[in-house]
């Protein structure tokens, strides 16, 4: 788990829903000056701020406050740059998640991302060890 900063957090679900700041500011009856320096970590906000801010976002309040799973532990360290771009590819997509017709919360689509994250990254281990075995496996035949 690392400390992540409350307005880091705002500025990830503003950014993940494709909002300005301006927008979330209007829909979260804040000034847009006021939310900025709530993302650059300047301000505490109030707990009633913070609700309308989740409010805003369509998330739970939780996702702003209790700390999180730091998505760095979970990248292993071998993986490369590539991989990285790979994974966060598959993160990106756009289109809405859903579950019979149902658009997902934020925390159900948190929850899948997290899953999503451990699927990704053990088979992606197992295919750089496939490969690893079979390059050694041809070395061992040409000696």
């Amino acid at each position: 788990m690392d400390k992540v900063n409350i307005g880091d957090r705002i500025k990830e679900q503003r950014k993940f829903q494709k909002l300005t700041q301006a927008e979330l500011a209007e829909q979260a009856n804040l000034s847009r000056s006021y939310l900025a320096d709530i993302e650059r970590n300047r301000y505490n906000p109030s707990v009633d701020t913070l609700k309308s801010i989740a409010n805003a976002l369509h998330i739970n309040l939780s996702l702003l406050i209790e700390e999180q799973p730091d998505d760095n532990t979970t990248i292993p360290e071998w993986a490369t740059s590539k991989d990285k771009r790979d994974f966060k590819k598959i993160l990106e997509d756009d289109g809405e998640l859903m579950f019979d017709g149902i658009p997902l919360n934020e925390e159900d689509k948190r929850k899948i991302k997290d899953v999503l994250t451990g699927l990704f990254w053990e088979a992606k281990h197992m295919n750089k060890e496939a490969r690893r075995i079979g390059q050694e496996q041809r070395q061992n035949n040409k000696d």
